[in-house]
């Protein structure tokens, strides 16, 4: 049996309309597939290997949708300027800044920010 690192993450949300607006901007420079999947749930897809980047979903209990307190997505990117210009959308959409632009440790680069509904993210690249 063998096991991936890669996956994919779905984060909560209270306001999918809202979302989906964010993520459509937040991700275009990623030119990625969007897939709605039911009426809970849309995924954003990778049109080079159909992989999810990123899920939103309205809770399936109908519950509030929260953040979890030390969680956060992720996203890998090509080059520090990809870094910026993922974290200069999702500010002008109306993220949160939680960390502008820069090296962090070692060879690694990344961006932090908090979307509409409070859910952590992170925007890096390693060493270019």
């Amino acid at each position: 049996m063998g096991a991936s690192m890669q996956g994919y993450s779905t984060i909560g949300t209270n306001n999918k309309e809202a979302a989906e607006i964010f993520y459509d901007g937040v991700l275009e420079q990623l030119d990625p597939i969007k897939f709605p999947a039911n009426d809970r749930i849309t995924m954003w897809m990778s049109k080079e290997d159909k992989s999810v980047i990123l899920a939103i979903s309205i809770p399936y209990d109908v519950e509030q949708a929260t953040y979890g307190n030390g969680t956060m997505k992720a996203i890998a990117l090509n080059s520090h300027e990809e870094v910026h210009q993922m974290y200069d959308k999702a500010i002008e959409l109306g993220a949160t800044d939680d960390g502008a632009p820069g090296m962090r440790a070692g060879t690694f680069y990344g961006a932090y920010v908090y979307d509409l509904d409070g859910n952590k993210l992170c925007f890096f690249n390693f060493g270019s």
